[in-house]
């Protein structure tokens, strides 16, 4: 059965591994229905952030073949509820006082105001978004753009930090160990 996941991947700002993961996807059949890439808390580190909706296994042997690629660091799978997500929308609309209402009464922020236009912005979730792209159409939508959404985890710590911990770690335990050994060979 086909549910909705989240799933993160971090990486490092690599050249060509957007698309190294998008074909991942593609060999697998899987269609991306959104994805979003941003910097993420830690230096050096990008986010992508990709929304699929298919079959819990499936997603899950996704996960794997995306951590499988060099530059990926690590890559977690989430479903909605362990996620708080956002997205963001900007409609370019015909100015009028109807407008002007519905504007304060669905927390929409003008960004920008001519005599024949307003520029608008939802941000939410995409229900949020839909619901006011139709309560504008009938008032003259000239343009529409929507974002993927990007997420956060619920949780208060967060993974992907405590997986580079580990990481270091595991690196100064293999270091020791390597020095250890070289040590006894020089001694021999």
């Amino acid at each position: 059965m086909e549910k909705e996941f989240i799933i993160t991947v971090f990486s490092e700002n690599k050249v060509g591994l957007l698309s190294q993961i998008t074909t991942v996807f593609t060999h697998r059949n899987v269609n991306i229905e959104s994805l979003t890439v941003s910097e993420s808390a830690i230096e050096g580190v990008h986010k992508y952030t990709i929304r699929v909706c298919n079959d819990e296994e499936k997603v899950a042997n996704l996960v794997k073949q995306i951590e499988k690629k060099v530059d990926v660091l690590k890559a977690f799978c989430y479903t909605p509820s362990e996620v708080v997500l956002q997205q963001i929308a900007l409609y370019k609309v015909q100015r009028s006082r109807n407008v002007e209402e519905l504007v304060r009464r669905h927390n929409v922020r003008i960004l920008d105001i001519h005599d024949d236009y307003i520029v608008l912005e939802k941000t939410g979730h995409k229900e949020e978004i839909d619901e006011v792209y139709q309560m504008l159409s009938p008032y003259g939508l000239y343009q529409f753009v929507c974002s993927g959404p990007v997420a956060i985890i619920k949780q208060r710590r967060e993974l992907m930090s405590e997986y580079m911990k580990y990481v270091e770690e595991k690196q100064k335990q293999i270091i020791k160990e390597n020095n250890k050994q070289d040590l006894m060979i020089w001694q021999k």
